[in-house]
């Protein structure tokens, strides 16, 4: 394998998006709430860690610089390797990001498309490094699945998907989203649909400039026998809503018994433990009374406090949450700096397909005592004192 370095490029939207994900997005990137734990990007950035010779992670989106620069910093610090976010000046779509970038991205000096064809390609699980599959000296190669790699850049396009999409490139890509720019300033309407994106015109406007790199960059591609993709048989999630990702934080607990043991909590309610039933996640500064029960798929976030009797199943809790004693909460998200009252219930059906078949509670709700809050939304800074079922407040 050759030693020159690669490139991991994740895309992760802006402002424009994440409104379905609404009250938990108002302060916070939809890319940075938790799931199982850790912020969102944090699980495709761990993955990128695992490529050999990796240089530098790139985030590219339109938020504003400041609200990832704490996290960048740390994840810096933590994995040894510089990750930098680059704010588009507008949304340019995911290939045209790249484009708009490119002189960045090509700052390492990643592998040539020359030197990538010389070599195969070996396609392995990022966690358990089995080999899953082998393709001899290919042009291109785009995966959904992480891959063992000598080409330029791994792309991950975070916005919508758990597991994301992986596109490992050459520096052609470069030509081939020129070429689409090319096509764009010759036509009379500035833009060239693709078949797929004329199938989607009628429900939304694609601005002239604005270049996708699945539908306007690879279909192409796969038309011209320049792509291949490889099947992925791990899970795989959107996560537009806030009810998909409590589907998704049970997936990735669920992982972490293969992959991270050690983040799981454990306590079978004696010697001062609680009782934990099933995959959870408890962060170290959490404070738990002993006769709480927790569990299964539940993660807690920093400086939670648990009070006595409580039982928590199915639910994301976020930091700075206080639950009183003897509360209840299922099928929940439980936004930053709520608290939940003594003998309240704030629960939910658990399908999260349902508009209100998970309950959400914004940032810094209070829940009263003796109050049941089920199959809701919750604005925040609100105060409830009387119980509401299939509601949303504003």
């Amino acid at each position: 394998m050759s030693e020159e370095k690669v490139v991991a490029v994740i895309m992760v939207g802006g402002p424009t998006k994440g409104t379905r994900f609404r009250p938990l997005s108002f302060n916070t990137p939809k890319p940075l709430i938790p799931l199982a734990g850790q912020p969102m990007i944090h699980h495709p950035i761990s993955a990128c860690k695992k490529i050999s010779n990796l240089a530098q992670i790139f985030l590219i989106g339109f938020y504003e610089e400041r609200e990832f620069a704490l996290y960048v910093s740390s994840i810096s610090n933590e994995l040894k390797i510089p990750v930098r976010y680059l704010k588009e000046d507008k949304p340019h779509g995911s290939a045209g990001a790249l484009y708009y970038f490119r002189d960045r991205i090509m700052e390492e000096k990643p592998v040539s498309a020359e030197a990538a064809s010389q070599f195969g390609e070996l396609i392995a699980d990022p966690d358990t490094k089995e080999l899953l599959h082998y393709t001899e000296k290919p042009e291109t190669f785009v995966i959904s699945c992480l891959v063992v790699s000598d080409f330029l850049s791994l792309v991950l396009d975070f916005v919508e998907l758990i597991r994301f999409h992986f596109y490992p490139l050459d520096a052609d890509i470069f030509k081939a989203i020129e070429g689409v720019y090319s096509q764009m300033r010759d036509t009379s309407s500035n833009y060239q649909l693709s078949s797929f994106g004329q199938f989607q015109s009628a429900t939304r406007s694609v601005p002239a400039d604005f270049v996708r790199l699945d539908q306007d960059i690879l279909s192409p591609l796969a038309g011209k026998k320049q792509l291949y993709t490889y099947e992925n048989k791990d899970f795989w999630e959107q996560i537009k809503t806030p009810g998909k990702s409590l589907k998704c934080s049970a997936l990735y607990l669920a992982q972490f018994r293969e992959t991270s043991p050690h983040l799981l909590a454990s306590g079978d309610g004696t010697n001062k433990k609680p009782m934990i039933v099933g995959d959870v996640y408890i962060h170290p500064s959490v404070k738990l009374h002993p006769t709480a029960k927790i569990g299964p798929n539940v993660s807690i976030s920093a400086n939670v406090r648990v009070g006595p009797g409580v039982r928590l199943i199915n639910c994301i809790i976020l930091d700075d949450v206080e639950i009183k004693e003897n509360a209840v909460v299922i099928n929940s998200i439980i936004g930053w700096k709520s608290s939940i009252g003594k003998w309240s219930r704030v629960q939910a059906s658990g399908e999260d397909n349902e508009r209100l078949g998970i309950t959400i509670l914004g940032e810094a709700v209070t829940v009263e005592d003796e109050v049941a809050v089920i199959g809701s939304i919750v604005l925040q800074n609100k105060t409830l004192n009387v119980s509401v079922q299939e509601d949303i407040i504003l």
